[in-house]
């Protein structure tokens, strides 16, 4: 299994598995892509991968989670990683940007959600971490904008704004299908094919 194999099979093994997950995103089937994405994390895991897979792979599955609208775990993500950055202050830039991010998705997602007042502050303080360090959101300047006004935005036009801002990590000029490794039928729930 995993724990005998060669570090790099492993690396490409989960790599492939989250590249399938992000060609089913890139479809539409964020329901599959899910699967893959959560498969490549617990491979990612188990063969004690540097974290940044990790959180990638969990990226991507907050990215399906966002499409899907189920924003409610969205928020239970960004509210637990607010909670370690608040036990764990971020030290360097690179932790407050990405302390900034989240509170970037978290605004989003309330905005989505139909909840201005706090997406008002969640963006505020994306913004705010971001200019600590001399960097720009510009994606939170423009939801900022228009939670500040008070407007109602249809989540559609919120998702329109993300793309324009490159803001979804999974996109089809970012997939690479023919490294991507389908994981056997048994393991989606399926019956196997003859």
């Amino acid at each position: 299994m995993i724990e005998n194999a060669d570090p790099k099979r492993v690396r490409r093994l989960h790599l492939g598995v989250a590249e399938k997950g992000k060609s089913h995103a890139v479809d539409g089937e964020h329901v599959l892509a899910l699967t893959y994405y959560r498969e490549a994390m617990r491979m990612a895991v188990h063969a004690k991968e540097p974290e940044i897979y990790f959180r990638h792979y969990l990226e991507c599955t907050l990215e399906s989670l966002e499409l899907m609208r189920s924003y409610g775990e969205v928020l239970e993500y960004c509210d637990r990683a607010l909670a370690h950055y608040e036990e764990h202050p971020p030290e360097h830039p690179l932790a407050r940007r990405d302390l900034a991010s989240i509170h970037e998705r978290r605004g989003a997602v309330l905005i989505k959600s139909g909840e201005t007042a706090a997406a008002r502050e969640a963006l505020r303080r994306a913004v705010d971490l971001a200019r600590q360090d001399g960097g720009t959101l510009p994606l939170a300047d423009k939801l900022l904008g228009w939670a500040a006004r008070g407007l109602r935005v249809e989540a559609a036009r919120v998702t329109s704004e993300q793309q324009r801002h490159g803001y979804f990590a999974v996109r089809p000029d970012t997939v690479d299908r023919g490294r991507a490794i389908a994981l056997p039928d048994a393991m989606l729930g399926q019956p196997a094919r003859g």
